[in-house]
């Protein structure tokens, strides 16, 4: 016997978010029951064996105490696009969408950004951020980065690379093959998108700080992303077998 796909699939890239992906995810539900009620969330606790990380267990828990709740916890193999193509593959919705647990993006934008979507009969919708709070160093990083972006994949209809939630529709999704293990995979759907010529919308949101710990993007992801960058830009320019 089948199961009909919920209308929309939300993976929540949860990863050390133990102490506060469940204040999270209330708020989340919170949304979908007011504006999209048949949805599905999958939380991706994926961790590192060793470090101590409870957030396995708890959306585990979460998970238990309710069925339209899915819980991805693997021994991680890569960063945070390992993570997200985890939560991807578990997906069954129609419309999947994908947002940081960590509560910079707030939980309101994933019904935002899937009404743009279904308005416009877009492919992908997503977020620019209007307002960063995470500090002047991270808001001149990501302008340079997003000009970079820009001068090497011209005429994208994207003010703002990185920023979720993203909100693709499954037959969108399901053309894309995505890749990256590590932080570049938001700008690998983006590149992707534009190969494709997707039809794109974007809302405006605010980006808030948080103090329950240090931002994962190191120095070293800067020159990373640099790196990817002019990489793709390459692949723009080889035969589909080689990319």
């Amino acid at each position: 016997m089948s199961v009909e796909s919920p209308n929309l699939s939300v993976v929540v890239l949860a990863y050390r978010s133990a102490g506060t992906i469940s204040c999270f995810v209330d708020s989340l539900i919170a949304c979908l029951e007011a504006d999209e009620p048949d949805w599905e969330l999958v939380l991706v606790g994926n961790y590192f064996e060793g470090t101590g990380d409870k957030t396995p267990e708890v959306v585990a828990d979460l998970a238990k105490g309710n069925p339209r709740i899915r819980a991805v916890t693997k021994v991680k193999e890569g960063m945070m696009g390992w993570d997200m193509k985890t939560g991807l593959q578990a997906a069954s919705g129609k419309v999947i969408a994908v947002i940081d647990g960590d509560g910079q993006m707030p939980a309101e934008d994933v019904i935002r950004v899937y009404k743009k979507l279904k308005e416009g009969n877009l492919d992908l919708a997503k977020t620019y951020r209007v307002q960063r709070d995470d500090g002047a160093y991270r808001k001149i990083i990501s302008t340079l980065y997003n000009a970079i972006f820009q001068l090497l994949f011209p005429g994208l209809n994207s003010r703002d690379i990185n920023s979720k939630p993203k909100v693709v529709t499954r037959a969108a999704y399901d053309k894309m093959d995505l890749q990256s293990d590590g932080w570049f995979i938001d700008a690998e759907i983006m590149i992707q998108a534009r190969r494709m010529k997707f039809e794109m919308g974007e809302v405006e949101t605010v980006f808030h700080s948080i103090d329950s710990r240090p931002s994962f993007v190191k120095p070293l992801s800067i020159l990373e992303f640099l790196a990817n960058l002019v990489w793709y830009r390459v692949l723009e320019f080889l035969p589909k077998k080689h990319r």
